[in-house]
């Protein structure tokens, strides 16, 4: 007896979007930007300079029109997003290999695609996993090419099990060698959206957040955390080329927490953490160098 498809299923099954191939010119105005953004006195990478290790997620951005977002702040419709009713998405993780860095100023091709489409049954019910594959080229060569995984929903899931009270400040272990700390303010969120062309209202709009996502605050986007931890080997070992990462984004951070990004190096890569005073693992990234 065959079972009956779930509604999320046949939507799944029914979508299979093309390749798409897009260009920029990877101006320097975006790296002083996200410099800024992290104190760093002045641009990190000047035009011509290698640009660090997921930098590039300033770049080949989107800005639909107004009416096209919809009612959470995000695009209603993309070549990329899956037909999904009433739909919620959640950023999960990914994995780079960068065979070169990309270089700051020169144009870039981007050929994305879709690499994998899963439903799978989680605790909040059916979820869609989407895998997009992202391939990116300069001067004619394949320099970096990445997997980013989206999960998606249809409908809206019971209220977060968060807290209604943020914590106290992460501390390190024993053997976290490299330590960052950052406490993200609502302005810097704000600041970070308008960088990635983000406009995913969990992130600025405390009340939709609260009442009708279901969390304690504005959160922290799952990008920012995974570039926070990249910080920690751009600023411990400058020289060394990323050769490949992969990233898990665990559990939601809040604005106003006190984050310890924590990293130890290992076996020619490092080990990498995002922590709070409640939560010792919101990402963790490992990296392997040239």
């Amino acid at each position: 007896m065959q079972l009956k498809k779930s509604p999320l299923q046949v939507h799944a099954e029914s979508w299979q979007p093309g390749e798409v191939t897009c260009e920029d010119s990877l101006l320097p105005e975006p790296v002083a930007a996200l410099s800024a953004l992290l104190d760093e006195p002045g641009s990190v990478a000047a035009g011509g300079a290698p640009l660090p290790a997921l930098w590039h997620w300033l770049y080949f951005l989107d800005w639909p029109a107004q009416r096209d977002l919809g009612a959470d702040g995000h695009p209603a419709h993309g070549h990329f997003l899956p037909p999904v009713p009433d739909r919620q998405r959640m950023f999960a993780g990914g994995r780079c290999t960068i065979s070169e860095p990309l270089r700051v100023g020169e144009k870039a091709v981007r050929v994305s695609s879709l690499q994998g489409l899963e439903v799978k049954h989680g605790r909040t019910g059916e979820l869609l996993f989407v895998t997009q594959r992202n391939e990116f080229r300069q001067g004619g060569r394949t320099c970096l090419v990445e997997e980013q995984d989206i999960v998606y929903r249809s409908g809206r899931g019971p209220a977060r099990s968060a807290p209604t009270a943020l914590g106290p400040s992460a501390r390190p272990r024993a053997g976290d060698e490299w330590q960052l700390s950052l406490q993200p303010d609502p302005t810097l969120l704000f600041r970070f959206s308008a960088l990635t062309s983000n406009a995913h209202r969990i992130h600025y709009d405390l009340p939709y957040s609260r009442d009708v996502e279901g969390y304690p605050g504005l959160v922290v986007h799952g990008p920012l955390l995974v570039l926070v931890m990249m910080e920690l080997v751009r600023r411990h070992m400058p020289t060394r080329q990323v050769r490949s990462l992969s990233y898990r984004l665990r559990s939601p951070a809040f604005a106003g927490e006190y984050l310890l990004a924590a990293g130890t190096p290992a076996n020619g890569g490092a080990q990498l953490r995002i922590a709070t005073g409640r939560e010792g693992r919101h990402a963790t990234a490992e990296v392997a160098f040239a």
